[in-house]
């Protein structure tokens, strides 16, 4: 199989894209109310140390992926484990990710489409471009960024007239705790699930690369959330954005520019749609890469279809509606998904510096 090669530039759409993606339509960290600004920053500098945790590990090991690192780490039996446990991890929020595409395709367009045909179109469209290969996933996005990023700026510039400055006020009024809950909640979704990246990347030019794709897409994903929250905010106010699924959707609604410019919350739509399929995509692509691991197999691409046939029969079984998967998602995913995102890493990194030699050799031979 022929090494997958991604550029500085690809690696950084992709991770963007991804950061922003779900997260551009889904209000997080409003257990902070109108301090979210100060939960989101909390959140990105929270989240540095993990980017640098998962950066160290792929430099360390150019060209092997978390799984591999994982089996040199802990040997063939307990890494078979960690593996396991990690693969259903990935596979099951990969699930989760199509199943927010389609509650939002259904609540806000396609009201009496059954799910599973909305499902089942974007996975076949995810397996396709995941068959291709992480660099078509890197080229597409690389198109498609700079286009998203300028609709999201158009939309909220638009929505000056509407915003209300009082809505951020007053400031610390309700104490730190929630700004800690809501910076947890930031610092869950979306920030440390670029953990995944450390199952779907191979390899870069540099090893710097992996600490430049990091840490800019941590800067300027998080530029974006925090401008689409706080607009959300001072367009909403606090408890219209906290009584709704879709608080940018919302806010982007109420753009009319005389009879110019109306109904531009699609901007927004088309925002979220290409992001969780970048999303997805990548949830995909390690659950294949993991699952191939686990089994031996040499090529990830060849279980594609039917680990994306797998994905499609458990969301129709997972979560009755959409006001049960917020439920999950607010207050079991974030907790549920902190070993595998935070401590994994960690405890990977510190075996690495402690066995540090000793694997480095074991590579050599491999």
């Amino acid at each position: 199989m022929n090494e997958e090669i991604l550029s500085d530039k690809q690696g950084l759409s992709i991770m963007i894209m991804f950061i922003i993606g779900t997260a551009s339509i889904m209000a997080r960290g409003l257990d902070a109310k109108q301090d979210l600004w100060i939960a989101i920053i909390l959140a990105m500098i929270a989240h540095i140390p993990i980017a640098l945790v998962c950066s160290y590990l792929l430099s360390t090991f150019p060209g092997k992926n978390i799984f591999d690192i994982i089996e040199l780490c802990f040997g063939n039996i307990i890494g078979k484990v960690v593996l396991i446990l990690y693969t259903l991890f990935i596979f099951h929020t990969g699930v989760l990710v199509y199943m927010n595409f389609t509650n939002f395709v259904n609540t806000v367009a396609l009201w009496n489409t059954p799910k599973i045909i909305v499902m089942i179109i974007i996975v076949i469209l995810s397996s396709y471009i995941v068959k291709e290969g992480i660099e078509v996933i890197g080229r597409w996005a690389e198109v498609f960024l700079i286009i998203l990023i300028g609709f999201i700026l158009i939309s909220r510039l638009l929505l000056i007239k509407d915003m209300n400055i009082d809505n951020l006020y007053p400031f610390l009024n309700n104490g730190i705790k929630p700004i800690i809950k809501g910076t947890y909640s930031v610092f869950a979704f979306p920030f440390t699930q670029t953990a995944v990246f450390t199952a779907a990347f191979s390899r870069f030019k540099t090893k710097k690369s992996y600490y430049n794709v990091y840490l800019k897409s941590l800067l300027i994903g998080g530029l974006v959330i925090f401008i689409i929250s706080v607009t959300n905010i001072l367009v909403l106010g606090v408890n219209r954005a906290v009584s709704v699924y879709y608080a940018s959707y919302d806010s982007t609604s109420r753009i009319d520019v005389g009879s110019l410019l109306q109904r531009l919350e699609v901007i927004i739509a088309v925002v979220f749609s290409f992001g969780a399929f970048i999303k997805g995509s990548i949830y995909l692509l390690a659950s294949c890469k993991g699952i191939s691991r686990i089994f031996d197999i040499n090529d990830y691409k060849f279980i594609v279809i039917p680990i994306s046939l797998l994905m499609i029969n458990l969301s129709y079984f997972l979560h009755d509606g959409v006001k049960d998967y917020f439920e999950w998602i607010l207050n079991v995913w974030q907790y549920y998904a902190f070993p595998f995102q935070v401590i994994l890493p960690i405890i990977v990194f510190i075996t690495v510096e402690i066995r540090y030699k000793n694997l480095i050799k074991n590579i050599k031979k491999s």
